[in-house]
């Protein structure tokens, strides 16, 4: 765009009788072309340069660049005219390049920012990347060391088995041997035996005196062996079997310890889903006492006399936890040691609570529980017998919602208990307990919700016991 300071050269080119005349045109209609009009006074007494700001303040500066256009051609200064013109041209094409310079420069700084961008994500996520190896680097070295442990504790096995099964074959080879030596030893003496005697037959044979052959001859035949060797036999031992006996123990070794690294491997996976569970006092049932935190509750022998609020449990010893799920998974242990009866699992959220309360799916229960001290059940529909070998002290309970599953698993020996699958979850889910009644003193032992501390990594010396 034009500067004042242009127009003003162009103005201080004419002579001073052309500036008076430039600006009494100033007064011309047909210069000013609808534009407003200068006062004459001020006019009057402007030099060139108050001419032009007085131009540049009433018309504007395009519009003062115009007027002096028209102004110039009324006084034929062609030249000044050209000039004006050339320099506006010049003006008006450095105006759009200016105007790209900027844009251009403005596009430059948002390009440069977009790249810083795209250097920080790509170096994030080589971040990630190396992070994600670290990851595979940890679990590969894990997994190597288990391995070698699992495989080491099993070449020993493998070994103790080969020892013992020489130890066995030696054994019997060496018993048979012993039975050997001793046939022979009894043999050997005998044979002496029997040759001491020939001999004396033999020297009796030659004597001349009867009475002394007949008293000792008697006498010799009774000291000969009497034992029947014909039916003596040494029996090489019988080894049929053997290696197949020991083998078959090793294999089971292995099977069990393999059983109990895949059973830890998938009690540590439901364990990272662990969730903080505290029990809602006003679910919980007038006869059950809840500790300070939440976190344990037993059966008391009096109910307390508490609003029979709707979501209050009644007459059943139940109570719920606080926490709740609708989507992805949780998991939360409990305690269950010294009981003779419980309950534990998930309930919905808009189950019945007052009056009788069948626990089963389709009532929106999925728990199971323990009867008598060592009944235990699922309750499903119909209720499912549980045969445990050893009673849990421990119980974990997951629930995948997109899933469907509700899986029990005892804790101490990271067994599976029990799962519900292919269930259909429309609303929300809570942690559901009952310690059941008191039974004189007898099941007072309360439910306590634990923290969940991820088990160890497998007994890499399962093999050894």
């Amino acid at each position: 765009m034009m500067r004042p300071e242009e127009l003003l050269n162009t103005l201080e080119d004419l002579t001073d009788d052309e500036f008076e005349g430039f600006k009494w045109r100033l007064q011309q209609g047909e210069v000013l072309a609808s534009r407003p009009t200068i006062k004459k006074s001020r006019l009057q007494t402007a030099k060139r340069r108050d001419t032009v700001d007085l131009m540049v303040h009433t018309y504007t500066l395009p519009g003062a660049v115009e007027v002096t256009r028209k102004v110039l051609e009324r006084i034929c200064r062609n030249d000044l005219l050209q000039s004006l013109s050339a320099n506006s041209e010049q003006q008006a094409a450095f105006v759009p390049l200016r105007e790209e310079y900027e844009g251009k420069k403005a596009e430059l700084w948002k390009t440069e920012a977009e790249i810083q961008l795209m250097i920080q994500k790509r170096q994030l996520k080589i971040q990630e990347i190396k992070k994600s190896v670290k990851m595979s680097k940890d679990s590969a070295d894990r997994e190597k060391a288990e391995g070698f442990q699992v495989f080491t504790a099993l070449q020993e096995s493998a070994e103790r088995g080969m020892k013992k099964l020489m130890k066995e074959i030696e054994g019997k080879q060496k018993t048979t041997e012993k039975q050997a030596e001793g046939f022979i030893k009894d043999l050997e003496q005998e044979i002496s035996e029997l040759k001491k005697t020939s001999s004396q037959l033999e020297q009796l044979s030659h004597s001349e005196d009867h009475l002394h052959l007949l008293q000792h001859f008697s006498s010799l035949k009774t000291v000969l062996p009497a034992k029947d060797w014909r039916e003596i036999r040494v029996h090489p031992p019988s080894y049929e079997g053997t290696v197949v006996r020991a083998v078959a123990q090793l294999e089971e070794k292995l099977r069990k310890c393999m059983k109990k690294k895949l059973l830890e491997a998938e009690l540590e996976r439901v364990q990272q889903y662990a969730v903080d569970v505290t029990l809602d006092p006003d679910t919980a049932n007038s006869r059950l006492i809840l500790s300070d935190d939440g976190k344990q509750v037993h059966c008391g022998d009096v109910r307390k006399n508490l609003p029979d609020i709707p979501q209050r449990f009644s007459p059943c010893p139940n109570v719920l936890g606080k926490q709740s799920l609708s989507s992805g998974r949780f998991y939360f242990e409990v305690q269950v040691k010294g009981k003779t009866a419980w309950d534990l699992g998930v309930a919905s959220e808009l189950v019945n609570r007052k009056g009788k309360i069948t626990l089963t799916p389709q009532d929106g229960f999925w728990s199971i529980g323990l009867r008598n001290g060592n009944e235990y059940r699922a309750f499903a529909s119909p209720s499912v017998r549980l045969c445990l070998q050893s009673g849990p002290e421990k119980v974990g309970v997951f629930v995948d919602y997109e899933e469907g599953l509700v899986s029990f698993y005892d804790v101490d020996t990271a067994a599976l208990i029990y799962s519900f699958t292919s269930c259909s979850f429309i609303q929300k889910l809570h942690p559901y307990f009952s310690p059941c009644l008191n039974d004189g003193g007898k099941n007072s032992a309360p439910l306590i919700n634990c923290a969940v501390n991820q088990i160890e990594s497998i007994n890499r010396f399962y093999l050894m016991n």
